[in-house]
C-alpha cells in the first residue's frame, strides 16, 4: 500500500465498488490487493488465492458477441500466428477457461482469428488463424500482431468461438483498451463501436520487452455456461 495514501481502509473500499461494474472480479481482487485492503500469506501465491476465490464465489459466463461474417472452419492448431516479416505490434494472449462455478474447463477448444495490420482478413487461407485446446490448467496462449481498423467496424478486436463438452458454445470477442477509439478512457467511450454490449471485453494492454522488440500482453479469460 501506498504510505502516502491518507485514506482509511473503508474510504478505499469504498472507491472501488465505484469501480467495480466496470472490472472483472480478478481485477477487482488485483486492486484490493494494490491498496491494501485484501492480504495473502506468503505460503499462498496470488494466483492461486485468486483462483480459490473464485471457486467460493462463482464466476460470471463471458458476455457473448456477435460471430462475424468472416469465419472460416478447419484452422490449424498453432501456437504462432505472426508469420517472419508481418507488420504490427507484436501481440501475446493468454488466458484460462473456466466455467461458472469457478472450475476450470481442461480440454476446451478456442477458435480464434482476426485481421492482419491493415484490417483485412485471410480469406482463402489461415493467416492470423487458429484452433487451440485448453491444457489440463485450461490455460491457453498464442502470439500473433495487433490487428487493425477496418471500415466495417469501429474497434481492433479478436474473435472467438468457445466449446468445451458438456457447456453452452461460446461466441465473443477480445478488445483492447488502448484502442485509440476508446480516447484514453474505455470506461466512457467502449459504446462507440455498437457491438460492444459489454466493458468486460475491453481489456487492459501491457507493453513487455521480447525477443528484443515490444509487445502487447494481454490476459483474456473465458467463463462458459454449462449445458
Amino acid at each position: 500500500m501506498d504510505k502516502s495514501d491518507s485514506r482509511s481502509p473503508e474510504q478505499r473500499w469504498t472507491q472501488l465498488h465505484l469501480v467495480e461494474s466496470h472490472l472483472s472480479r480478478r481485477d477487482l481482487l488485483a486492486k484490493c490487493a494494490a491498496l491494501g485492503v485484501l492480504a495473502v500469506v506468503p505460503s499462498l501465491s496470488f494466483a492461486d488465492a485468486l483462483d480459490a476465490w473464485d471457486r467460493s464465489q462463482g464466476r460470471a459466463p463471458t458476455p457473448w458477441n456477435e460471430l462475424g461474417p468472416f469465419y472460416r472452419k478447419g484452422a490449424p492448431r498453432t501456437l504462432e500466428l505472426r508469420s517472419p516479416g508481418d507488420r504490427g505490434m507484436p501481440l501475446s494472449v493468454s488466458g484460462r477457461v473456466f466455467d461458472t462455478r469457478g472450475d476450470i474447463v481442461p480440454g476446451a477448444t478456442l477458435e480464434i482469428w482476426h485481421t492482419n495490420d491493415a484490417g483485412q482478413y485471410d480469406l482463402s487461407g489461415y493467416h492470423y488463424r487458429t484452433s487451440l485446446v485448453a491444457d489440463a490448467n485450461g490455460s491457453y496462449a498464442f502470439e500473433s500482431i495487433m490487428p487493425g481498423h477496418y471500415p466495417a467496424r469501429v474497434c481492433q478486436h479478436v474473435h472467438y468461438l468457445v466449446r468445451a463438452p458438456g457447456h453452452k458454445l461460446l461466441t465473443t470477442q477480445l478488445y483492447f483498451a488502448t484502442d485509440p477509439v476508446f480516447e484514453g478512457n474505455p470506461d466512457r467511450n467502449y459504446t462507440k463501436d455498437p457491438l460492444i454490449q459489454s466493458r468486460e471485453l475491453v481489456r487492459p494492454v501491457t507493453l513487455t520487452p521480447k525477443a528484443g522488440n515490444v509487445t502487447a500482453s494481454v490476459s483474456f479469460e473465458v467463463v462458459l455456461e454449462r449445458a
